[in-house]
């Protein structure tokens, strides 16, 4: 089924492996590099408990996306879904959210890439980078898959040094990965909403739904792949960097993996730990530009947001429109705004955004197995999105009823219209 009102079909160009690529980017990229030491700081020795609930709640919302995505395999994602099963009103509330706190997530990778690239200068990179990935996306969606195969291969390659050089090394000690609770029950909650974080690359493979071969079959199988691939990079990083460290040093470090390889003795593989991390934070902006264009394309065909933004380019089969626009604003957004700031506020969007997709998954079976999931999937969203550091929760908060009062107003505009 397709967004209502579309004039042009996207064209089908990805398979399962080019899915689960994408996936992958995302998360790999802005789960190690940038949620790993604030959440060990945050949960202590409790690190690990954060981690697991995180995976959790993320294989919860992975299996609720993976059947709503074969229904439903246009793009759009859960804007799509929660417009099907729920009503207007909340797959709007779900593609605001993902909108709004993806688009921050955008500008908190670009700035990830300027900080490792050329620090005192990250900012400028950072623009540079949105404005060259943008080119990228522009010139259609196989040739960001491909470039984000490139990307992923190269920063899998990365950690597996950090691995194999923090476990072999002397330094490496298992008494410091003894899981306690010394952050607290709130200490744990908290570092799985950051790590939460981390995972959501996969709504990237449901949000391209018109652009997978045989999505019905595609899309089931590409999210909880790239999904488990991932956890398995997180855990193997986490308990090397923490063999090494500990928590107490890793919730401290600016750097976790370079200071973990520069502890455990192999100062030499620091640089190149610093080129993985910002080709690691390019992988995931591409993928994120990626992501977001497709959502803004579906609310602008829908007329959520500026009809302009629904054009298909007649060549390229992409989103232009929708893509430059988002380049323009992650591009504004890097030049003005704080990483630590952007990340806890794309948290809080992407947790109300799986919130929505757990709730229309429950409307799919009656049976109370099935619905299990998705139960735990949205209470799970809830509980960590509320979980987050305050300043989080108010800005997310307040920016979610931003969107609730712009549905209002356009809603009654509309009516008296009739």
């Amino acid at each position: 089924m397709t967004p209502s009102g579309s004039a042009a079909q996207l064209r089908r160009t990805l398979g399962v492996g080019d899915a689960v690529v994408i996936g992958l980017g995302s998360m790999v990229g802005a789960g190690i590099f940038a949620a790993l030491a604030p959440a060990a700081g945050a949960a202590g020795s409790g690190l690990l408990l954060g981690l697991a609930l995180a995976a959790v709640i993320a294989y919860c919302n992975a299996m609720s996306s993976a059947r709503l995505a074969a229904l439903y395999p246009a793009s759009g994602g859960t804007y799509v879904y929660g417009r099907e099963r729920l009503g207007p009103f909340w797959g709007y509330l779900a593609g605001w959210s993902f909108v709004v706190g993806k688009t921050a997530s955008c500008a908190a990778m670009a700035l990830t890439v300027g900080a490792y690239v050329w620090p005192g200068q990250e900012r400028a990179v950072a623009v540079a980078a949105v404005v060259a990935l943008t080119a990228v996306n522009y010139g259609g969606v196989h040739k960001s898959a491909w470039l984000t195969r490139l990307i992923v291969a190269v920063v899998l390659a990365v950690l597996a040094s950090v691995i194999v050089v923090c476990l072999s090394s002397g330094e490496s000690d298992a008494g410091r990965l003894d899981i306690g609770t010394s952050g607290g029950l709130g200490g744990v909650l908290e570092a799985a909403g950051l790590l939460f974080f981390a995972f959501a690359g996969y709504a990237r493979i449901a949000t391209l739904g018109e652009e997978v071969r045989d999505p019905a079959r595609t899309i089931p199988r590409a999210i909880p792949l790239a999904l488990g691939i991932a956890l398995a990079v997180y855990v193997g990083v986490a308990v090397a960097v923490l063999s090494v460290l500990g928590s107490g040093d890793l919730g401290r470090a600016a750097a976790p993996l370079a200071d973990a390889v520069r502890a455990a003795g192999v100062p030499g593989l620091v640089p190149v730990v610093r080129i993985g991390a910002a080709v690691a934070a390019l992988g995931s902006l591409l993928a994120l530009i990626l992501g977001v264009s497709r959502t803004t394309l579906a609310m602008a065909q829908d007329r959520h947001l500026p009809g302009v933004l629904s054009a298909v380019h007649p060549r390229f089969q992409v989103p232009h429109r929708a893509e430059l626009a988002v380049g323009a604003v992650v591009a504004v957004l890097a030049a003005t705004v704080d990483v630590r700031g952007a990340i806890g506020f794309s948290s809080f969007g992407v947790l109300a955004y799986y919130a929505v997709a757990n709730a229309s998954a429950w409307t799919l079976d009656a049976a109370p197995l099935k619905r299990a999931v998705p139960a735990v999937g949205l209470l799970g969203c809830l509980v960590l999105a509320f979980a987050l550091p305050g300043t989080s929760v108010v800005t997310g908060a307040g920016v979610l009823a931003m969107g609730v009062i712009a549905y209002g107003v356009r809603a009654r505009v509309g009516a008296g219209r009739e």
